[in-house]
């Protein structure tokens, strides 16, 4: 029997690393109770924004995916109501951070670039957008259901500014390399 071997490189090191450090991250905030329904801080979310400042879009997918995935296996929400909503939020805020990127990318814009607080709220505010899109289409597609909204994008402001403070901070103080 042919024995099958793997080759891992630098990089799958690095995002193993980086998925296990925002899966237990992920799985201790699990432990703690919510102000309300939907409301984390999303400590998690550190790491896959660091990891797109640091590394870029591509990287930061494969850990917020994996981290998704594994967190939600590990706490046994997987394929559950909870772990959709997790999945549309790291989807949309990584598609949003993508769409902010872009025009940097190309030299569109020369002198401005968001910091880490900047890159933390917009992926906090459009985490949330998913979350509430999916949870309005799927779950519960009342309209009142809007009423709500200015409540959770205040929290995802709010907590997407202490996200992105303590991600400068990471990066201030020694880049994973």
């Amino acid at each position: 029997m042919k024995q099958l071997h793997f080759v891992t490189n630098k990089e799958d090191h690095l995002i193993a690393l980086l998925t296990a450090l925002a899966i237990t991250i992920h799985i201790i905030e699990s432990a703690f109770p919510s102000p309300m329904p939907g409301i984390k801080p999303g400590l998690s979310n550190v790491i896959t924004l660091l990891t797109f400042i640091i590394y870029g879009w591509k990287t930061a997918l494969q850990v917020s995916l994996l981290r998704v995935i594994i967190g939600s296996l590990l706490l046994g929400t997987f394929l559950s109501p909870s772990f959709l909503l997790s999945l549309s939020g790291a989807i949309f805020s990584l598609i949003s951070l993508s769409l902010l990127q872009l025009p940097f990318r190309y030299n569109l814009l020369l002198y401005f670039q968001p910091g880490a607080i900047g890159y933390a709220v917009i992926a906090s505010m459009s985490h949330m957008t998913g979350q509430f899109l999916i949870a309005w289409y799927f779950f519960i597609p009342h309209p009142g259901l809007f009423k709500l909204l200015p409540v959770f994008i205040t929290f995802a402001v709010l907590l997407g500014v202490v996200s992105g403070i303590i991600t400068q901070a990471l990066i201030n103080k020694k880049p994973l390399t």
